[in-house]
């Protein structure tokens, strides 16, 4: 059964897109007209202000029987104060907490990343002087603990940092014009699609001594295309769909001095992100992505294999929304 909320937010789309068509020239919202034939500028330079976001990933593991084998769910609340605002030279983030939740367990804090504060570094390989992807300090995940003191396991410690690294991907890789190669900047009109700078690169997913050197994900042809407008929270959007084509991965894993574990998929991922029309900030994202995962053992049964769906979630908070426990 498709959610009341989802049917809510197909109909204002389809309002939308109806005012267009009574019209025979534009939509109408508020007290603007937007003339759907004409070209729109999806990369001008966001409005200097401070933004709060809750991101939300649910990760489901299934056997090749079908049947789940758990389940776990990591939120992040991010703060993202636009360099304009701060006076510095970057854009600074900062995690006014970050939970993680197994199967029916309680929701646990992370308290080292509470109130973590970095600066995003945008180059054109998307890596620092140190390999960093947007200069994420690797050594913030190293030895994780959760608020009642146990480690991380390295999987779960890799998944809390990629918190970080969904959220750059979407908000700034998708979101920002791109130096070279194709880019939302190519994005005019609606109906548009083309394929994105990242398509097909590798980037290694190394951290630390928890995920090894020679760890990458491999993109597929991934493609960004123009769907359309729609309102979310009455801001008037640009709706860009993106997807990553088919896929790759390959990590070598170190959980102990003698243990080496490694692991090869593929993965397939695409969704919806809406970019405000009037200030360039990204106003939601959603995800949902397929990985067949086999990890290879140095001990029986010698061969793991596993689905793994994750289905993410970013969305605009009001401070006091962000401030609120």
């Amino acid at each position: 059964m498709v959610p009341i909320k989802r049917i809510r937010d197909r109909m204002k789309i389809l309002v939308v897109l109806a005012g267009w068509l009574l019209a025979g020239e534009g939509v109408l919202s508020g007290t603007t007209r937007f003339d759907l034939r004409k070209t729109f500028d999806l990369a001008g330079p966001q409005t200097p202000e401070i933004r709060y976001y809750l991101q939300e990933t649910r990760v489901f593991h299934f056997g090749l029987d079908g049947k789940q084998t758990g389940t776990e769910v990591f939120r992040m609340k991010l703060e993202w104060t636009h360099a304009s605002v701060s006076g510095g030279t970057s854009d600074r983030f900062r995690c006014r907490k970050l939970t993680l939740q197994k199967d029916a367990g309680p929701e646990v804090a992370i308290p080292s990343l509470e109130n973590w504060s970095y600066e995003f570094r945008r180059t054109p390989t998307g890596l620092d002087d140190k390999g960093q992807i947007f200069g994420i300090d690797h050594a913030k995940f190293q030895n994780l603990q959760d608020a009642d003191g146990r480690v991380l396991l390295p999987n779960t410690a890799y998944a809390v940092y990629n918190s970080f690294i969904d959220f750059h991907s979407f908000a700034d890789v998708f979101a920002k014009p791109t130096d070279e190669g194709g880019g939302i900047q190519n994005l005019k009109k609606i109906g548009d699609r083309i394929v994105h700078a990242s398509a097909f690169t590798e980037p290694p997913v190394n951290l630390g001594n928890l995920i090894l050197p020679g760890s990458t994900f491999k993109n597929g042809e991934v493609t960004l295309e123009f769907k359309g407008l729609a309102i979310r929270d009455d801001v008037p959007c640009a709706l860009i769909g993106y997807d990553s084509g088919e896929s790759s991965f390959k990590m070598f894993m170190k959980p102990m001095p003698d243990m080496e574990i490694q692991a090869f998929g593929r993965s397939h991922y695409s969704g919806d992100l809406y970019l405000e029309l009037d200030t360039r900030w990204v106003r939601r994202v959603d995800l949902i992505e397929t990985v067949i995962a086999q990890a290879n053992l140095p001990m029986p049964p010698n061969k793991v294999n596993e689905v793994i769906e994750r289905k993410l979630l970013i969305q605009t908070l009001t401070r006091e929304e962000f401030e609120k426990d």
